[in-house]
């Protein structure tokens, strides 16, 4: 028989807090998740690395087609400085151009100046912002266990957002951290007096292509996605942009007329364009977590919010309805997740074999340079629909 002292000490034991929703990273889909969540009145928490602000690898354009939502959620981008953008243009490298009007069109801002905007916005509706590393998420009796070096927090539900790729991932057993990847990124913010304020512009070289759009600064970030393969050659991004990247004329005239804001570029390898899996042991996963975007469909800033948004309707779902339980709400979610994503994914896919190739992408450029329709027509394969 246990005696009155157990009782009295197992009365005085802290209790467990489980909280509503954990989120694990802090970039745009995770901290677009705890806004709209934080507003639907959960108990959020999440867990981002870097403090804020600080920039990220990114081409900083983002659709038009998240607007209305952004707005709906309080956050308004162009009133923060963001730049309108409607325009398009891509190149080869033999310096053919083709040009068209954005159908929705949409705006630049930098990472730096985005991200901080939704964690202000995120802490300020009482989400608490925790800057330390997750190392394991367990699942087990119907909640989550998240661990740091440090602490053990408890949640009902954990989206996982944390970016295109974690140590995190071999945690999980996601099958794609386990194999090399041959992919490089790099990104720069420039001053440059005579780059157009409402343009993005999309320039191929020999094994990638770079992106250029104005951000809230007035700074021009160029972007770029390169093979390792053609990188290990110089291993040198200074020699690599001189000889490889400069042999587009368009970016060789950007690169001779601009001059670097940054002390040195920023980097991001390894990244995966395997397909992955949107719910991982219970997790919802968001933005480059779930399916990363090919940077050529100029709008993985947009997906990334899009995705927070489909994940914050079905967690709302399951908190407010009793009878939606937890395998329902990741069936929806993977549902409407594909339904979203799967085929813009699946035609980024086949237009990044197409801009690797030569043969196809002079022919290709020139076809959809001489038909306006036409290029509208991809550009628009590669955006969603406008949501509210």
């Amino acid at each position: 028989m246990y005696g009155r002292d157990f009782f009295v000490e197992l009365c005085t034991l802290p209790k467990v807090v489980v909280h509503d929703i954990i989120i694990i990273g802090g970039g745009l889909a995770g901290l677009t998740a705890a806004v709209d969540l934080s507003q639907q009145g959960y108990d959020v928490v999440l867990f981002e690395v870097n403090t804020y602000p600080h920039h990220k690898v990114c081409g900083e354009y983002v659709s038009n087609e998240v607007r209305p939502y952004l707005e709906r959620l309080g956050i308004d981008l162009l009133a923060k400085g963001a730049v309108a953008i409607t325009d398009f243009e891509i190149s080869t490298l033999s310096g053919y151009k083709a040009a068209t009007k954005l159908p929705l069109g949409g705006m630049g801002m930098s990472r730096y100046a985005f991200d901080h905007l939704l964690y202000k916005k995120a802490i300020g509706q009482g989400v608490l912002c925790n800057f330390s590393k997750v190392t394991s998420v367990t699942y087990q009796n119907d909640r989550f266990n998240v661990k740091t070096n440090n602490e053990s927090l408890y949640a009902k539900v954990v989206i996982g957002a944390y970016g295109k790729r974690s140590a995190l991932d071999k945690a999980l057993r996601r099958d794609f951290s386990f194999e090399k990847q041959g992919w490089l990124a790099v990104k720069g913010h420039f001053s440059h007096p005579s780059f157009p304020q409402n343009l993005v512009a999309l320039h191929n070289f020999e094994g990638g292509y770079g992106g250029l759009s104005r951000t809230e600064s007035g700074a021009v970030n160029f972007c770029y996605l390169t093979t390792y393969e053609s990188f290990k050659r110089y291993n040198d991004i200074a020699k690599f942009n001189r000889i490889v990247v400069a042999e587009n004329k368009f970016l060789k005239q950007f690169l001779n007329e601009s001059q670097p804001v940054f002390d040195s570029p920023l980097t991001i390898a390894q990244i995966s364009f395997q397909k992955k899996k949107p719910i991982v042991d219970h997790i919802l996963m968001c933005g480059d977590t779930a399916g990363l975007i090919h940077p050529l469909c100029g709008n993985g800033m947009a997906m990334a919010i899009h995705s927070a948004k489909l994940a914050s309707t079905v967690i709302g779902e399951y908190f407010r309805n009793a009878t939606y339980d937890r395998s329902q709400m990741e069936q929806d979610y993977l549902s409407v997740w594909n339904r979203t994503f799967k085929q813009r994914l699946w035609y980024g896919r086949k237009l990044q074999h197409v801009l690797l190739q030569k043969k196809y992408l002079e022919v290709g450029i020139k076809t959809v340079g001489n038909s306006k329709s036409l290029l509208r027509f991809i550009i628009n394969k590669t955006h969603g629909k406008t949501i509210v």
